[in-house]
């Protein structure tokens, strides 16, 4: 196997082997700053002539200088259209590297492919001209500039002029992507993806997108009639859903609620004490007093039973009254009469909030470590019922869940019975239509 060095002193070296060298310091491709008006621009001249700039250029290492404008010959138009090219043609058998038309095929748009051998002939493409049928001359419209610019191993080009036989790692900026891009030795690739807000498709004019309409046609998965008709849909087709039914506790924005009073203030209402926001975290709330109640050795120890004797009892006459154990010990009754309320209004309790109650059975943990556990006792659990029907769960001094209002559990009811007797009635009487 032989090695070849040069160029050297008192040495024979031949044009192959310059050409060789020079080719790996550029590139083939105009000298000039990308879209310049030198470095041979193919214009429009008079009828089928072309006007071609002073330029400079590599073509595989050798190269070649025009220091006045060329004028150049279209052949004449053909009955059908066709696409031919300006090209600068290295001939190395002749020494030479001349500007030339290469014409197209007639009834083709394509045009005619570039020759680029490693030691024969090597094309450069300037421009493409598209030559319409019949035509007489040619219009700056018909001409497509393709030059491919050189540069220091980073290159400039269109998507079209890419160097036809890169090289890994080749660095070039695409004038038609407006982005840098790379040869990985399989596909021109980005070197930093260009996404910006001018790049996005079906982006809003403005950002927030302001207020806006859509036509009906422009609407996916629209109902067929409008208000649709009755209908349901799969948990999978719900979007925006909670992850747990009934939802945890979470928030909504204004905009999103709907039923909101149509006044600010709102007229007298009522709410859930789980739609209340900034509530005390404890309940009764810290930082307050209270009156004692209590006489000396008054305790809550006694509040689920009665410090008379078993003996007594509630017949005969009189008044009788429920009682209720304050936080602090104190006993009260329970009273019901207008004259020992105010502010009365409606309460609006959902009655499917009462329906998802959960009757539970266990067993309750005993008074001192080691007791027995008083087994299969049913009841509520505060914690789950807090969830739906919070207006009947109290809280103790330190503001956790402590106990149910069973007291009010009948009067939660009432929605639910109201409910179901007018859905009755309904249905009765949508029995009594059927059978006329």
């Amino acid at each position: 196997m032989a090695i070849t060095s040069y160029p050297f002193d008192a040495q024979v070296v031949t044009e192959t082997q310059y050409s060789q060298m020079f080719r790996e310091f550029q590139d083939s491709g105009v000298v000039a700053s990308f879209g310049s008006s030198s470095g041979f621009q193919v214009t429009a001249g008079t009828g089928m002539n072309l006007n071609v700039s002073a330029g400079l250029a590599f073509l595989r290492g050798f190269m070649v200088q025009s220091t006045a404008t060329e004028v150049i010959a279209i052949p004449a138009a053909s009955t059908s259209v066709r696409v031919d090219r300006v090209i600068l043609r290295l001939d190395p058998s002749l020494n030479s590297i001349v500007l030339a038309v290469k014409q197209g095929t007639a009834g083709s748009t394509t045009p005619p492919a570039l020759t680029q051998t490693d030691t024969g002939i090597f094309e450069l493409g300037l421009a493409s001209i598209t030559v319409n049928a019949n035509v007489t001359s040619i219009t700056a419209g018909d001409i497509i500039r393709i030059r491919p610019f050189v540069g220091h191993r980073v290159g400039v080009w269109n998507t079209s002029t890419r160097p036809t036989s890169p090289r890994f790692g080749m660095l070039g900026y695409n004038a038609d992507t407006s982005r840098w891009e790379f040869w990985n030795d399989t596909a021109w690739t980005p070197l930093i993806s260009n996404v910006d807000w001018a790049n996005l498709s079906g982006k809003p004019a403005t950002f927030p997108a302001s207020v806006h309409t859509h036509t009906w046609s422009q609407i996916t998965d629209a109902p067929t009639s409008l208000p649709p008709a009755a209908h349901t849909h799969d948990w999978s087709q719900v979007t925006n859903k909670p992850t747990s039914y009934a939802p945890s506790a979470h928030g909504h924005a204004w905009s999103e609620l709907t039923g909101v009073p149509a006044t600010f203030a709102p007229s007298s209402h009522s709410h859930t004490w789980s739609s209340i926001t900034s509530k005390p975290t404890t309940f009764p709330p810290s930082s307050h007093s209270h009156s004692s109640y209590l006489e000396s050795g008054d305790t809550i120890a006694w509040a689920n039973g009665t410090k008379r004797v078993h003996a007594d009892s509630v017949s005969g006459s009189g008044t009788y009254y429920a009682v209720w154990v304050q936080g602090d010990g104190t006993f009260a009754r329970n009273t019901s009469s207008r004259r020992f309320k105010q502010n009365i209004r409606d309460i609006d309790i959902d009655p499917d909030a009462v329906l998802s109650l959960r009757p539970r059975i266990y067993d309750r943990r005993p008074k001192e470590e080691g007791g027995d556990y008083l087994r299969d006792e049913f009841g509520l659990i505060a914690e789950e019922v807090a969830e739906t029907l919070p207006e009947i769960v109290t809280y103790d001094e330190e503001g956790r869940i402590d106990a149910l209002r069973y007291d009010l559990l009948g009067v939660a009811l009432l929605p639910v019975v109201q409910a179901q007797a007018d859905r009755i009635e309904r249905l009765e009487r949508l029995v009594e239509e059927l059978t006329r």
